[in-house]
């Protein structure tokens, strides 16, 4: 065999493993196309279409850390227990100190136009943990740390029908007593309960509401205290309603409310202005009636009146300046004034400083509720905010 003929044979060798490798290639399938979420800003930023429905949805929320000290504005439960006084001394103390506490919130929202109008629901659920206790005296220990998890809101709404877990028209219709942390140093109104709601829009800036609710919280009779928070107790339900007029100088609106439990009624008025680009101010007072108590779900002031009055300034893009001043016939008195600063967009750091000169509740020597004294009290939070 000479070279020529090698050559040959290994060229065709060559072709023949070469065609019985091709006879065998294996076939690769084309990708499926992916299926992208679709951004939907029908109802505004955030919102992406649920794959394979019409159902727009939006997940935020924030995360807070929350610092604050002295008396006035100090959040329920936060301090430690003494546990030298309650070990050494059997005496059922609190701690001197900073009191913290961290809260996880998960909201979600969505959106869908049907043929009886837009289709909403909104949830918020809140993971709360605290340097605070329960003190078990019978049982001789306390615990401290998580401080519980609520589902503070979970509604649907149909149009201008709302139902489901809310806070009361009392307080959302006419809005809330400023942009402070403390704003219910002077309380003005309950806030948890269900609802049966209607929103009406006539246009030109007039609006209205009509609320059936439940209220929420205790009471004790039996030993004659009101805890402030109630719910009913027949088939009558609270009625809350309310009139509003918004222009672009500001709004003027109205709400009066029953509570069927106690068969006592309470009304407030608030206005709103914006005299400058960078300046909103607003003026609320309430008036309430006392027969068989001195405070129900909406009469949460001491007395039959209150006043509430404050603004928000805004210094430049990234900070702003608020303020809240509120004062009842009960003689108490508070003041809680913020720096709210936002790092980044979304981290925002606020400063605090409250002051509280609590008065009493009726005739009865019972400490204002937010704990403090008939003394002046002040204390301060700084809080954390990161919010997606």
């Amino acid at each position: 065999m000479n070279i020529k003929s090698l050559l040959l044979g290994s060229a065709a060798a060559l072709i023949a493993v070469s065609g019985a490798r091709a006879a065998d290639a294996v076939v690769v399938a084309e990708p499926e196309p992916a299926e992208y979420v679709k951004i939907c800003d029908v109802y505004g930023a955030g919102y992406f279409y649920i794959p394979g429905t019409e159902i727009c949805m939006r997940i935020g929320g924030y995360v807070r850390y929350d610092i604050s000290a002295g008396d006035a504005g100090a959040f329920t439960g936060a301090r430690y227990r003494d546990s030298l006084d309650f070990f050494d001394k059997g005496e059922d103390n609190e701690n001197d100190g900073y009191f913290k506490r961290a809260r996880f919130t998960l909201r979600t929202y969505t959106g869908q136009e049907t043929e009886m109008g837009t289709l909403k629901t909104y949830t918020e659920t809140r993971f709360n943990w605290g340097s605070g206790y329960s003190a078990e005296p019978d049982a001789g220990f306390s615990s401290f740390g998580s401080q519980g998890v609520s589902l503070n809101f979970a509604w649907i709404q149909l149009g201008g029908l709302r139902v489901g877990k809310d806070e009361t028209a009392f307080n959302t219709f006419t809005g809330y007593a400023g942009n402070v942390i403390n704003d219910t140093l002077v309380p003005y109104g309950g806030f948890d309960t269900n609802v049966i709601q209607y929103y009406f829009d006539a246009g030109n800036g007039f609006s209205a509401v009509a609320s059936l609710e439940t209220g929420e919280g205790f009471d004790n009779p039996d030993v004659g205290i009101h805890g402030g928070h109630d719910s009913i107790d027949s088939y009558v339900p609270y009625i809350v309603g309310g009139l509003k007029y918004t222009q672009g100088w500001g709004s003027i609106s109205g709400v009066a409310a029953y509570d069927s439990t106690w068969e006592e009624w309470a009304g407030k008025v608030r206005l709103d202005v914006t005299p400058m680009q960078n300046l909103t101010l607003f003026l609320m007072a309430g008036y309430g009636s006392d027969d068989n108590i001195d405070r129900n779900f909406y009469k949460q002031w001491s007395g039959n009146w209150a006043v509430w009055g404050g603004g928000t300034y805004t210094i430049n893009e990234k900070t702003s300046f608020n303020l809240q001043v509120g004062y009842d016939e009960g003689e108490n008195l508070g003041i809680a004034a913020n720096i709210a600063y936002d790092i980044v967009p979304g981290f925002t750091i606020t400063a605090e400083v409250d002051y509280l000169n609590a008065g009493k509740f009726g005739e009865a020597d019972f400490d204002n509720w937010t704990g403090a004294d008939d003394d002046s009290n002040i204390g301060g939070v700084l809080r954390f905010q990161r919010s997606f």
